[in-house]
């Protein structure tokens, strides 16, 4: 068995296991504020790229390319929260799954019928070329997924951590209800958990195209793997995600060269289903505690 070979399919795995923890960690925004989280996240990851690759046909150039990404994700995620979820919660209903779900099939059928069903390929000014570290050869589209990554999760922390909205965003994950009575309105942290979290997915749309393409089903093939992650790492640990991102993208990618490409999606789906049947809320995870 060549270690080399070994350690070359680890790290590219895991690298692009850093996309399905960009994803998860997006659940995460939304879940910390309102208990619910978007299933129609990957349709917001293809859409966003699907907007950028338009504004690059358009003549945009790159640098600008990826704020207007940005905003339109954080715009979609508004209209999430908005049409989807927020009249469920006020009800205290469960039905913002099938409503998300269901936003997630119009916008596959709208991506379809706007560009296409083709899969595109999306540009890039970063060189696809691959360097050497160590033995292991890395390109520069590789990299800009780990630094981009780790950019919008750290300036989201930031943010969270150093600002006034970000404090009542932590202080209504922390307790809903004494976060009202402090004065914090709960139904604009959640919008603004569903903007941070349309951000975050096309931010990931605009790393993964370069690599991947961009078309309708790309998103089919991320929300599982995200959400594996999400779930193996647990709603309430942004570190947990990365970590659990990292080792799955790396199982997936030896999983595929030593089984078979059919084989690629079992480890995302084994670490699913033992997360749910041995520790439900994830590896990082905090135990519930229910009162009675």
């Amino acid at each position: 068995m060549n270690l080399d070979i070994i350690a070359q399919m680890a790290v590219s795995g895991a690298l692009m296991g850093l996309v399905y923890a960009l994803i998860a960690y997006g659940f995460q925004l939304t879940f910390a504020t309102s208990k619910s989280i978007n299933f129609g996240q990957g349709e917001l990851v293809m859409l966003s790229a699907f907007f950028s690759l338009t504004l690059l046909d358009l003549g945009v150039p790159y640098w600008l390319m990826v704020p207007g990404g940005l905003m339109f994700g954080a715009a979609m995620g508004l209209v999430v929260e908005r049409a989807c979820v927020r009249l469920s919660l006020e009800q205290k209903s469960e039905g913002w799954i099938l409503l998300t779900i269901i936003f997630g099939l119009l916008g596959f059928s709208a991506a379809e019928n706007i560009w296409g069903r083709d899969d595109r390929p999306f540009p890039s000014p970063i060189s696809a070329d691959a360097m050497d570290f160590f033995g292991i050869s890395i390109t520069g589209l590789e990299i800009s997924v780990a630094i981009g990554v780790f950019l919008v999760m750290g300036v989201i922390e930031l943010f969270k951590r150093r600002t006034l909205m970000g404090k009542a965003f932590e202080a209504v994950s922390a307790d809903r209800d004494a976060a009202e009575l402090m004065g914090i309105s709960a139904t604009h942290t959640i919008m603004l958990s569903y903007g941070l979290s349309g951000m975050v997915a096309a931010m990931a749309g605009i790393l993964i195209s370069p690599i991947t393409t961009v078309g309708p089903t790309m998103a089919s093939a991320l929300i599982l793997k995200a959400f594996s992650v999400a779930v193996v790492a647990g709603l309430d640990s942004g570190f947990g995600v990365v970590v659990i991102g990292i080792c799955l993208g790396a199982l997936e990618s030896l999983t595929s060269f030593y089984l078979g490409s059919g084989w690629r999606e079992a480890p995302g789906l084994i670490l699913l289903i033992l997360a749910l049947a041995v520790r439900p809320n994830g590896v990082f995870g905090k135990a519930s505690i229910r009162k009675v």
